[in-house]
């Protein structure tokens, strides 16, 4: 009769779990979550003890948190998420617009050059936008939208050479002209792909937002209170902000990705 070893049922796990393309089941995979969070605050804990500490310990944090709320960080999240909500608005038009034009011969060379300027450094950008712009929070819409843009367009070209030539044939085949395929197939037909390629761009929206509300300090938002912290060198303030835009940039992602699979099911299979 074998014995049961622990240590070797445990060995037989881990060695699972480090097979590439490994399918593991839903309990095994909430486990390797729990163990990594648990490894993260350990981390933490870790880094904050001793003089010299790496990280701001959790009462500082916390400190930051009851701070940054008395002093109104609900309405420069407001803030931040309206100049967001514009940026990503306009850019979001003005790249369907080029990426489904770029169908047109004429305009197909318009829309590789607006792709390629996301080579741009910044510095570039706001200083032919500073000649063109007065006013200040505009700037900072713009600055994100040209951003954007040029992220979306390349993602928006991919998906739309990624469409097969028979969904051409087969809305030709039921008597559409060329602008009722361009409609029906890559306009219609890939809507969820957009929602998808909006979720997977506005990560660039949310990293710029710290740098761009720099521009304008008078109007707040949670890049200012970044800016103000660090100044003060509040560094239980700074991680504070951090969390709290990581968890708004994963909601809006989470909200995103809820509606794509809630609306268009089919995108999931």
């Amino acid at each position: 009769m074998k014995r049961y070893c622990p240590f070797h049922s445990a060995f037989k796990i881990m060695k699972h779990l480090i097979k590439p393309f490994e399918e593991v089941g839903k309990n095994t995979f909430r486990m390797i979550i729990l163990f990594w969070v648990v490894s993260l605050f350990l981390f933490w804990f870790i880094g904050s003890s001793g003089e010299r500490h790496l990280f701001p310990s959790p009462q500082q944090v916390l400190t930051g948190f009851v701070e940054l709320y008395n002093e109104g960080l609900v309405v420069h999240i407001g803030s931040s998420l309206w100049l967001c909500f514009v940026a990503i608005l306009i850019a979001v038009i003005i790249s369907l617009i080029i990426s489904y034009l770029s169908t047109i011969p004429i305009v197909n060379p318009i829309a590789n050059a607006v792709s390629k300027l996301r080579y741009l450094p910044l510095t570039g950008i706001t200083f032919y936008l500073a000649i063109l712009i007065s006013d200040a929070r505009t700037m900072q819409i713009w600055v994100l939208v040209t951003f954007m843009s040029t992220y979306l367009t390349t993602s928006l070209l991919s998906m739309v050479s990624s469409i097969r030539k028979e969904e051409f044939d087969h809305a030709r085949s039921l008597q559409c002209n060329r602008w009722e395929v361009l409609w029906e197939v890559v306009v219609k037909g890939r809507i969820d792909h957009v929602i998808e390629v909006i979720r997977q761009n506005l990560a660039i929206v949310w990293m710029m937002l710290v740098t761009v509300e720099s521009i304008l300090v008078a109007a707040g938002g949670l890049g200012f209170l970044i800016k103000n912290s660090d100044k003060f060198m509040n560094h239980g303030r700074i991680i504070a902000l951090q969390i709290v835009i990581l968890g708004l940039g994963l909601s809006i992602d989470f909200v995103l990705n809820f509606i794509r699979k809630t609306f268009f099911r089919y995108s999931k299979l």
